[in-house]
């Protein structure tokens, strides 16, 4: 159960609207998350702002998103992204069951691509101490370039983030 009451519903008009715009921009749903940071109804609006410009709006493949997400996700044991993401957002980006929960062991390496398995590197990297290795980063850079080592460190951090307030919040896990 969530830390905080969630909320649904406002006699706002302008928090009704922001409740309308998450819930068209997630699915039809208003996810748990967003029903905890309405608490501060700006906080909530950038945040989906944000995730949105991470996940949509980079040069980064959506199959190498969904591998970056998954892997943050199991690293911080976090089952509500992992729920979000596995199968409905994987599988369309050719992340099958098996890549997923190949992605949810310590050394995944079948199935992925070097530039792949270097993301995956880079995750562990950055979402275990904060800090990504040279030798890791340059083999990423290698294959992304200054904007997609920007794109990729801004998604994993983010989803970091993501993962850290959920756990704080103690938000479960979606349903359906």
């Amino acid at each position: 159960m969530a830390r905080v009451p969630t909320i649904e519903e406002s006699s706002d008009a302008r928090t009704r609207e922001l409740i309308e715009r998450l819930r068209k921009g997630r699915r039809g749903s208003l996810l748990g998350l967003y029903k905890a940071l309405l608490h501060n109804g700006k906080i909530a609006e950038t945040w989906f702002n944000h995730l949105n410009a991470v996940r949509w709006e980079t040069g980064l493949s959506g199959r190498l998103r969904e591998i970056l997400i998954i892997r943050v996700g199991w690293r911080l044991g976090c089952g509500y992204i992992l729920k979000q993401h596995i199968p409905k957002l994987a599988a369309p980006e050719g992340l099958d069951a098996a890549l997923c929960l190949a992605l949810q062991t310590e050394t995944p390496r079948e199935g992925f691509s070097a530039l792949e398995l270097a993301a995956i590197d880079y995750a562990d990297e950055l979402t275990l101490r904060a800090k990504a290795s040279n030798e890791v980063a340059t083999r990423l850079k290698a294959g992304l370039g200054d904007a997609g080592l920007v794109e990729a460190t801004v998604l994993i951090g983010t989803y970091n983030m993501h993962a850290r307030v959920i756990g704080g919040l103690d938000i479960g896990v979606e349903k359906g």
